[in-house]
């Protein structure tokens, strides 16, 4: 039995701006992970629904809409599937090279020409290759620090600062490639990314990660996988047997696949939630917490569903809505997926900075919620005013879409950093192994929901979205701020 012990003594605890080693390793890992996958997500949208002789696959823009946004939401709940396998069959370090590989894979298939076919089957590829890797890599970073060593909040930081580079660098340089080249090449540049972050893991891995994500913490038996082999063969053959009956009658569309997957999204956490509350092996005082999370849950799903629809809707927007001559300089729209992580790694030491000299004096969890929720609001509502001002057609200043970004992520930066610290306070100690999954799902809920709601955006005026949304998104942030002492109380000493 490998202990946390044995783990850190194994990994040199030098040599990387005073951290260990192995932060090094999965530090450029998840770097050249999201280049890739953010490179991919910057062009897919206009790659779907851009004209054959635009080198697109030519779909009605609503129904690209809906599928890049179902397209996240398998991305997120695919988390689950990726923590379980780590946990009981491969352990994180190989979980992790294997979802590299796949979603390399996805981005080759993207790389040449087969048509919505081709697309499709690139998704599977991806959406199964960022769950094993995308919540795996995160824990070993963990497992690479003493639990009492002061310099592993830092380390984390210095992680997520590798993810928000990769993003940051992907669309000016894939976007670029993608729109002024070929779709094709810059699914390809995406793809050289993951090989280039998968040859650093294999080559430094051994090396600088010791021990670290090669144990099985709780691995299945033989009566287990036995088990497990029967209800996937089960479940499989249900799927199969309803595909193959909504086919007969002309009910497998990609509308009604959407439908299906929205529907699990919503109901996926809140089975969660009713198991969590109901089992035994939860107390009186843990029920109290789970029915605090609840609240904070909905207002994450309503805060994402608006930050993610920058990558859809927002996203669409540049491309058709937003003079995108700034000057001198020609824009790509799908540059101006480089403004999230750009002000996360601006911004984020300030708001670091704000809550150490608030120290106690700063607001509680269901506050900051609330706030968050007003700026995603707002960052909808000001698009009100260059959809007014143009009548819908003429097209706006990139400058309302800079301010929409940058609205949105001050929300992030007040709800994502202690999204996931109040979920695995209020969790029951029954279920604390699946609290990552839990928070997770905020997203995966979110992007259900947006699968539905971006198919309204062409049919009702551009005044009407934005204002409507943020203008609910306001509203609940209210709701939340009228509610929070009572959410508090039932926190039961969390803060």
């Amino acid at each position: 039995m490998i202990t946390k012990e044995d783990i850190v003594k194994s990994v040199p605890q030098k040599g990387f701006v005073g951290h260990p080693k192995g932060l090094s390793t999965l530090f450029f890992t998840e770097f050249w992970e999201r280049f890739s996958y953010y490179g991919m997500r910057a062009i897919l949208l206009y790659f779907m629904y851009y004209s054959l002789n635009d080198g697109g696959l030519g779909l009605d823009r609503t129904t690209a809409n809906s599928i890049f946004a179902i397209y996240g939401s398998l991305v997120y709940m695919s988390g689950i599937i990726g923590g379980w396998i780590a946990d009981r069959v491969l352990g994180t370090r190989r979980t992790v090279f294997y979802g590299g590989v796949l979603i390399m894979l996805g981005h080759i298939c993207l790389a040449f020409p087969g048509g919505l076919t081709m697309l499709l089957i690139s998704m599977v590829f991806i959406v199964m290759g960022t769950g094993l890797l995308k919540p795996n890599v995160s824990s070993i970073v963990g497992d690479i620090y003493a639990e009492s060593d002061n310099r592993r909040d830092a380390g984390f930081s210095i992680f997520y600062m590798g993810i928000n580079l990769g993003s940051f660098i992907a669309p000016l340089i894939v976007g670029t490639i993608g729109q002024k080249y070929s779709f094709h090449l810059g699914f390809s540049v995406a793809a050289v990314g993951m090989f280039i972050g998968l040859v650093m893991y294999v080559i430094t891995a051994k090396k600088y990660l010791g021990l670290a994500g090669k144990q099985i913490n709780n691995p299945l038996t033989k009566d287990e996988f036995s088990k497990l082999a029967i209800k996937t063969i089960i479940g499989v053959a249900i799927v199969a047997v309803l595909a193959v009956i909504a086919y007969i009658n002309d009910q497998l569309t990609i509308n009604n696949v959407i439908l299906f997957i929205s529907i699990l999204g919503i109901l996926i956490p809140t089975a969660f939630f009713v198991v969590m509350y109901r089992s035994p092996k939860t107390n009186a005082e843990e029920k109290s917490r789970v029915l605090a999370y609840i609240p904070m849950f909905i207002a994450a799903v309503m805060f994402w569903a608006i930050q993610e629809q920058g990558s859809n809707i927002l996203g669409t927007y540049a491309d058709s809505r937003t003079d995108l001559n700034l000057g001198s300089i020609k824009l790509e729209s799908s540059w101006f997926q480089s403004l999230n992580p750009l002000f996360i790694i601006t911004m984020a030491p300030l708001f670091a900075w704000i809550w150490m000299k608030l120290g106690t004096r700063q607001p509680s969890t269901p506050v900051k919620f609330s706030l968050a929720l007003f700026f995603s609001g707002f960052s909808f509502i000001v698009m009100v005013i260059p959809a007014f001002l143009s009548g819908g057609t003429a097209l706006v200043s990139p400058w309302w879409l800079v301010l929409s970004f940058f609205l949105v992520v001050i929300g992030e930066l007040l709800i994502s950093p202690v999204g996931l610290s109040v979920t695995t306070k209020l969790a029951p100690k029954a279920f604390s192994a699946q609290t990552m999954s839990l928070w997770f799902l905020t997203s995966a809920a979110a992007q259900a929901v947006n699968a539905q709601l971006v198919k309204i955006f062409d049919k009702i005026s551009e005044v009407a979205y934005f204002g409507t949304i943020g203008t609910a998104s306001v509203l609940l942030g209210i709701v939340m701020l009228v509610i929070s002492p009572m959410i508090s109380k039932k926190m039961q000493g969390i803060r």
